[in-house]
């Protein structure tokens, strides 16, 4: 099937409708090389937005200016939701942000981002580089004219700001959450109410009562917001989002006019940006949380044992029905849990004794 006929009849056109605002389709010349990229963040916005700046400052530098791109932040004029779109109908050249977003053009795609219980941001880059997933998400992506990789990470997440603590199972029912992808519908079969809303829309959300919690992404992130200012019970961790990773997603066609020396410094600069901010979320995340509790008496609370075995149990029947959507979907998921089985078994040899060990004495590496 040609391209250009699978396009008009995909999920992708399905939106036809939508407006892109002033975006026009980009013009491409020899020599140096304009690129546009929309994003799902608000602009400059910690860790995300300055990530996605990031990105693009380095892809400039790295090429040494014969690459520019340009970041358009949520609404500028693309709505956050709608950035996939652009790109695939070659309206932008590159959008960053979470493929959990995309579920609704393929079940699979939050493999690609996060999956509850899932793997680990340093896992992740595992399971691509060295368990098949890239690609499978070259054949997943490319189905929509797209070519994607992870440029960013943002670490364990958070489980969420709720305005009442959730002691039981039976608090969640009624529950009004904000939280996309796989672990909303969790929410759901526990009996809450998942929306999903873009970041700049939560806090909103959250003083006018029209959500009772939501998750975003950690501390550093989150007290960007100013949730702290209307909701305290904070809990942690994010079983919904274990290594949240967001992707550059490239027009491809784009992706294809560039030859085989840009494409490598482009994947370098992405694998760069990726390690990078995986070190800034942790670094800044643990100074945020410090603030939060001692300076806006904000509570960081757990879930029980009992909570969490059932979302460890609901989390796995929502991950095997995505996986019987198609082919296409069965294959993802029987390479990415053989990483999570073969990445849990090296852990628990490896990783857990250390990080045990570690806390035998807490006054080690104590300040002279």
């Amino acid at each position: 099937m040609k391209r250009r006929s699978f396009l008009k009849g995909s999920a992708v056109t399905a939106t036809g409708a939508a407006s892109f605002g002033g975006l026009s389709a980009p013009a491409y010349a020899t020599g140096q090389r304009k690129l546009k990229m929309v994003t799902t963040w608000p602009k400059n916005f910690p860790g995300l937005g300055t990530r996605a700046a990031q990105f693009a400052k380095d892809i400039d530098s790295a090429t040494d200016g014969r690459i520019k791109v340009k970041v358009m932040a949520a609404n500028d004029p693309v709505p956050p939701l709608q950035v996939f779109d652009a790109v695939a109908r070659g309206k932008a050249d590159i959008y960053h942000g979470a493929d959990y977003y995309w579920q609704g053009k393929h079940k699979a795609f939050p493999f690609f981002s996060a999956v509850p219980f899932g793997l680990t941001a340093v896992e992740t880059i595992q399971w691509l580089n060295f368990g098949g997933g890239q690609d499978l998400w070259d054949e997943l992506s490319g189905q929509f004219n797209i070519k994607s990789m992870l440029c960013c990470n943002t670490g364990v997440q958070m489980g969420g700001w709720y305005k009442k603590e959730i002691n039981t199972l039976e608090d969640f029912k009624g529950l009004r959450i904000r939280m996309p992808g796989m672990g909303g519908e969790v929410m759901r079969r526990l009996g809450a109410t998942p929306v999903t809303k873009a970041g700049g829309e939560i806090f909103l959300a959250l003083s006018q009562g029209n959500i009772d919690a939501s998750e975003w992404v950690g501390p550093w992130n989150d007290m960007a917001f100013g949730f702290q200012k209307i909701v305290k019970n904070y809990y942690t961790s994010g079983f919904h989002e274990p290594g949240a990773a967001i992707a550059a997603g490239f027009n491809l066609d784009v992706w294809n006019s560039f030859n085989k020396a840009d494409q490598s410094i482009i994947k370098a600069v992405a694998a760069d940006n990726y390690l990078n901010s995986l070190a800034e979320f942790n670094a800044r995340n643990a100074a945020a949380l410090d603030i939060l509790v001692k300076k806006h008496g904000v509570k960081a609370r757990t879930f029980s044992e009992e909570i969490m075995r059932k979302l460890l149990e609901t989390s796995d029947q929502v991950i095997r029905e995505i996986a019987e959507t198609d082919d296409l979907a069965k294959r993802i998921y029987n390479s990415y849990m053989q990483t999570r089985r073969n990445s849990m078994a090296w852990s628990a040899v490896a990783d857990e004794p250390y990080i045990k060990a570690r806390r035998l004495d807490m006054n080690f590496g104590k300040k002279i």
